[in-house]
């Protein structure tokens, strides 16, 4: 027996914003390649909801279950959106040192805005699909996290404020194997005004 445990509503994905496509070190072509994933994320997402407002609950199992591949997935799908929504979003910019309060979060958690990059920069490096800056509110600091897939090791409480994509599909065209060289082409990109814009709008202080 199916049961419509929620209200489903279909998301869309957001557009792509034109300075995206005049990166310093990071092609038009790669951007649009990526940007096509991220949109097969949200169909993605769409079409597991409306399977789950089909399913069986009944069916439910650890081991093996149709509830369970659609919640694990949808997992993932919306972790692929979430993600790649921060990382779109705070390119675009002109790079550098950033200024206002998370320059003043950066300096205080990291020692200096080189420390938080070269810190990002290894954790980007040893992720195997992600590496984010956030906000713990438990502890009041900002700490580089690593992620290996769209939906593992998020932290609970801790709100990303810099999403570094480190999957090959962001880089392999113009870099290949270069993932180092595409991450500082990622510094040399970010938008430090909607870096701070999220701060102001979550209200974190120093």
């Amino acid at each position: 027996m199916s049961t419509l445990a929620f209200n489903h509503e279909e998301i869309t994905a957001r557009e792509l914003k034109p300075a995206l496509l005049e990166l310093d070190g990071i092609s038009r072509e790669t951007v649009e390649a990526h940007y096509k994933l991220y949109e097969g994320y949200v169909n993605k997402r769409n079409e597991i909801m409306g399977k789950l407002s089909e399913v069986d609950f009944a069916s439910a199992n650890q081991i093996y279950s149709e509830v369970r591949a659609l919640k694990v997935d949808l997992s993932f799908a919306i972790g692929g959106i979430k993600n790649h929504e921060i990382y779109f979003e705070h390119l675009g910019g002109d790079g550098g040192d950033p200024d206002g309060l998370v320059a003043d979060l950066i300096n205080r958690d990291f020692g200096s805005v080189a420390g938080w990059r070269t810190d990002l920069k290894a954790t980007g490096m040893a992720g195997r699909g992600w590496a984010w800056t956030a906000y713990d509110w438990d502890e009041g600091r900002l700490f580089n996290y690593v992620g290996d897939a769209q939906n593992t090791f998020a932290i609970w409480n801790a709100t990303p404020l810099v999403a570094l994509d480190v999957y090959e599909h962001a880089y392999f065209i113009d870099y290949q194997t270069d993932r180092g060289s595409y991450i500082d082409a990622f510094f040399n990109n970010l938008d430090w005004d909607v870096v701070n814009g999220w701060v102001s709008a979550y209200r974190i202080t120093t």
